[in-house]
């Protein structure tokens, strides 16, 4: 009899000391700077001894007075982003062709080690050619599948979740809002609803019984209730103030410039001998949620360093930088802006060539452009390099502009399988039981930017990255993934059987004791690996055989 791991709810977990060593010494000290500013202002206040205060405890006042008014500018913020999601149904043809595309996802049967790729017929295998049929309950796919897929239902047992539950989490799904009662669902959406439970049934192996179980509630991000915890004034001001030191330091000692360009904040190192058409491509790093440039400054000193005889362009995203004194901190790039933005400011410096004349259409007519924008001109095209959320700017960029890209290094990639809800329950809904969970919960997972761009600006079919969607994605030249087996947000292990099942081989770097993030340490194996791969570019560049004179 197969085993049905679709039934067994994972194993429970204990909090470790690392948890409560965290909780004590930073999450409580930083979370209680509020209150207890406010307590100091208002006892102050309310005796008037402030009017004896000596210089330093009226530095105190002044500092416990500016945190008391900056905490209720947090709070008005807060309500605001706790508010409907901007985002209102997304296209219901890509999210169909989305939909189907998931469904499909380990229906081929490929082996997990991508078999010998040199035999197979097609070019890129995988589950797009497969037809979705009645499964059997206990074929080994039904099972995957379901286990994966009560992801989204906290991982509950599969057979507990029932009809209604699965209408609430495919109608946020495919309308990006709460299920109405059937009777005020429109025809066309009914039939939707209707037609996409029939298929998921096939898929899964099994029917839904009728009805919900109140103990349910499928996880509906950018609907749910979000959770923002406040953090003091003084945090955003440090943190602020050392990116700014840090983009000065760059600009001074780095021969970086600080642009922008239509709306894309970036930093820009351009080597002085650098020739577009024979020295090595220009090289783009799409950061992660994190703290900007201070999280990211010793990878951006190795750059530097291993590769000073080519372009460095880093976009800035304030979104995800903690940066609350920006202009635009609440107000994220949608997909197609941020495409368009970055494949505009490539094009303004001379590394990809687009057709203004289409662009300028495009833009009139639709607000955004479309992959149909090329000339067939000479295209060298960039490295894209990307970390974790970093993932979903440069899935955007291949979706729109592949042509533009001609290298792609994913390292901790959230854009894979993020259909199968991991790195969203990891993120927001699992209970935090290590130090590690806790400091990303509290410092990225509840601070107002992350949560305003992930639970009220996220699109999942915008954000799924399929892997035929990726140019030469088993060519260990012009494509590189890195994983750390135990990352903390990423399901590895199924992110690795999905990329190495489709034909990813050599060209995927797998660290069994790797976690989020690591591999791009100083002295870490993960980065050495990423410096080699960039090193091969002079060595494609001349077996491609591209005129260099």
């Amino acid at each position: 009899m197969i085993h049905d791991i679709s039934e067994h709810p994972p194993p429970p977990r204990s909090r470790d000391w690392s948890f409560y060593l965290v909780l004590l010494a930073t999450v409580v000290p930083l979370w209680s700077a509020i209150p207890l500013a406010w307590l100091y202002t208002v006892y102050s206040f309310y005796d008037h001894r402030w009017l004896s205060y000596g210089f330093t405890r009226h530095a105190f006042l002044v500092v416990s007075s500016c945190e008391a008014i900056f905490s209720l500018y947090h709070y008005h913020l807060a309500r605001c982003v706790s508010g409907p999601s901007p985002y209102g149904p997304g296209d219901p043809d890509e999210i169909q062709v989305a939909y189907i595309r998931l469904l499909k996802a380990g229906l081929a049967g490929l082996p997990e080690d991508g078999g010998d790729i040199e035999t197979l017929l097609i070019k890129r295998p995988g589950s797009p050619a497969e037809t979705i049929t009645q499964l059997e309950r206990h074929d080994p796919r039904a099972i995957d599948f379901r286990h994966c897929l009560r992801t989204w239902f906290c991982k509950v047992p599969w057979s507990s979740i029932k009809l209604l539950d699965i209408h609430k989490w495919l109608f946020w799904a495919m309308y990006n809002s709460d299920l109405p009662p059937r009777e005020r669902l429109p025809a066309i959406q009914r039939k939707a609803i209707d037609e996409a439970v029939e298929l998921l049934q096939k898929r899964s192996g099994c029917k839904f019984e009728d009805g919900s179980d109140s103990a349910i509630t499928p996880m509906r991000l950018t609907i749910d209730k979000i959770n923002i915890l406040w953090r003091p004034l003084t945090f955003y001001l440090i943190v602020n103030s050392v990116n700014w030191t840090l983009r000065t330091i760059y600009k001074r000692s780095w021969d970086f410039s600080h642009g922008h360009s239509n709306g894309l904040e970036y930093l820009l190192r351009t080597p002085a001998n650098w020739d577009p058409k024979s020295s090595p491509r220009p090289v783009v790093f799409v950061h992660g949620l994190g703290l900007g440039l201070l999280q990211y400054h010793d990878f951006f000193a190795q750059l530097v360093e291993k590769i000073p005889d080519r372009p460095i362009l880093i976009p800035l995203q304030p979104q995800i930088s903690q940066s609350f004194f920006h202009s635009d901190f609440l107000l994220p790039p949608s997909r197609h802006q941020m495409a368009d933005r970055l494949a505009s400011l490539l094009q303004t410096l001379g590394w990809v060539t687009l057709d203004a004349n289409v662009n300028e259409k495009f833009e009139d007519e639709k607000g955004r452009t479309s992959s149909n924008m090329y000339v067939p001109q000479f295209q060298r095209g960039v490295t894209l390099i990307s970390h974790s959320n970093g993932s979903y700017a440069h899935a955007w960029v291949l979706k729109g502009y592949s042509d533009i890209v001609a290298r792609s290094c994913f390292v901790d990639p959230v854009t894979f399988c993020s259909w199968e809800g991991d790195v969203c329950y990891n993120f927001f809904y699992r209970p935090c039981m290590t130090g590690m969970e806790l400091l990303m919960r509290y410092f990225v997972g509840t601070e107002i930017g992350v949560v305003n761009l992930l639970q009220r600006h996220f699109c999942w079919t915008s954000n799924s990255l399929w892997f035929e969607e990726i140019p030469n994605a088993t060519d260990s030249h012009k494509t590189m993934f890195l994983l750390g087996g135990k990352d903390d947000i990423i399901h590895s292990e199924r992110v690795k059987r999905y990329l190495t099942s489709h034909g990813a081989g050599n060209n995927l770097w797998y660290d069994p004791e790797g976690r989020h993030g690591q591999a791009l340490m100083r002295g870490g194996s993960g980065l050495k690996e990423v410096f080699r791969w960039l090193s091969e570019d002079e060595t494609e560049q001349r077996d491609d055989g591209w005129d260099t004179s």
